[in-house]
C-alpha cells in the first residue's frame, strides 16, 4: 500500500500455523496495508527465522511467553502499532485469506459510516453452502442479516475478530481486548463494550475474506454446525457467563444469548464427540463463569 494511504497495521496472531497458508495470507495482506505484524502465541516453529527467509515477510514478529491467549496477543500487537503511529489496526487469524480488495472496501465503508467502532468483511467458509450472515439482536430476537446486495453495509452488534478493521482512536477510548477471557467471546465483548460507549460496528458486504469457523462441523439436517474442541467449549461457555455479569450489557442481549447458549449446550452434549468430554468442559466453564474465574484454564482446574 502506498505511503500516502491510511496507516494500517495488520496484526496476525499465530498458534501452530500452517506456514504455507500463513505465507499466502502475507502475500495477500502486504500490498493492502502499511505493515503486517505477526504475534506468535508459543508455536514450536521459529517464526522469526521463518519470517526472515520468507518470500513476503512480515514487518516484525513478536513472540509471546507461551500461549498468552488471543486477547493478550491482540493487545500486544495493538500497542506495537500504536507505538508506530498507526491510524488503524486490522486483526487477522492465521488462516484467514483476504480478497485482494478487502482493505479498499473496508476503508471506504469506514469513512462513510457514522460513529464506527469497527468494520468487517463478509467471510466465506468453504464447508458452508452460503456465506454466514452478520448477527445482531433486536428486542428478544436474533437477526441474521444476509447481504441484500454487494453494496450493503449492515449495522451489527459485533464482528468476528478476523478481518476486523478498528480505528486506533476508538481503541484509545474503548480500551483493548479483555485478556482474562483468553479466547472466545473476546470479539463479542469488545464489540458490545464499544457499543456501550456510543460506537457502532458494521458488516461490509462488498469486502470478502476466506475464513474457517470451527474445527469439525457436524452435519445437522441441511446445515453444517461449527464445532470446537471440548477445551474451546469450556472458554466459550465460561466467557459467555462472564459477559452476562457485566452491568453495561443490555438485558435483552443477556436473555437472547443465554437462550442460544442453552441450545448449544444441548446440541453439543448430544452430538459432539466425545460427548462426555464436551459435557464436562461446558459444565466446568459455566461453573467457573458463575464464580467469576477468568484467565487460562490450568491443568489442575
Amino acid at each position: 500500500m502506498q505511503s500516502d494511504m491510511p496507516y494500517v497495521v495488520a496484526i496476525t496472531v499465530t498458534y501452530h500455523p500452517d506456514l504455507d497458508v500463513l505465507q499466502e495470507q502475507l502475500a495477500r495482506l502486504t500490498p493492502q496495508v502499511r505493515e503486517v505484524l505477526i504475534v506468535d502465541n508459543g508455536s514450536p516453529d521459529d517464526l522469526k527465522k521463518w519470517n526472515n527467509s520468507s518470500v513476503v515477510p512480515a514487518a516484525a514478529v513478536i513472540s509471546m511467553e507461551g500461549n498468552a491467549g488471543i486477547a493478550a496477543a491482540h493487545n500486544a500487537g495493538i500497542q506495537w502499532a500504536r507505538n508506530r503511529g498507526a491510524e488503524f489496526v486490522l486483526l487477522m487469524d492465521q488462516d484467514s485469506i483476504p480478497a485482494s480488495d478487502m482493505m479498499e472496501k473496508l476503508l471506504s465503508s469506514l469513512s462513510e459510516c457514522p460513529m464506527p467502532s469497527a468494520v468487517g468483511p463478509r467471510y466465506l467458509d468453504d464447508r458452508q453452502n452460503n456465506p454466514p450472515p452478520f448477527i445482531r439482536i433486536r428486542g428478544l430476537s436474533l437477526e441474521r442479516c444476509a447481504c441484500a446486495s454487494s453494496d450493503t453495509v449492515v449495522e451489527v452488534d459485533y464482528l468476528i475478530s478476523s478481518g476486523c478493521l478498528i480505528p486506533m482512536a476508538v481503541l484509545d477510548k474503548v480500551g483493548g481486548m479483555r485478556e482474562d477471557l483468553f479466547i472466545d467471546y473476546v470479539d463479542i465483548e469488545w464489540g458490545l463494550r464499544a457499543r456501550s460507549h456510543g460506537f457502532q460496528s458494521y458488516g461490509v458486504c462488498s469486502a470478502h475474506m476466506r475464513h474457517s469457523l470451527g474445527e469439525n462441523p457436524i452435519k445437522f439436517f441441511s446445515k453444517n454446525i461449527p464445532v470446537h474442541s471440548p477445551l474451546r467449549h469450556y472458554y466459550h461457555f465460561r466467557n459467555a457467563v462472564l459477559l452476562y455479569r457485566e452491568s453495561w450489557l443490555p438485558l435483552n442481549w443477556r436473555l437472547v444469548d443465554a437462550w442460544r447458549l442453552c441450545l448449544k449446550f444441548g446440541f453439543y452434549a448430544l452430538f459432539a464427540k466425545p460427548r462426555r468430554a464436551h459435557w464436562r468442559m461446558m459444565t466446568l466453564g459455566i461453573w467457573h463463569g458463575l464464580r467469576g474465574k477468568g484467565g487460562k484454564l490450568e491443568a489442575t482446574s
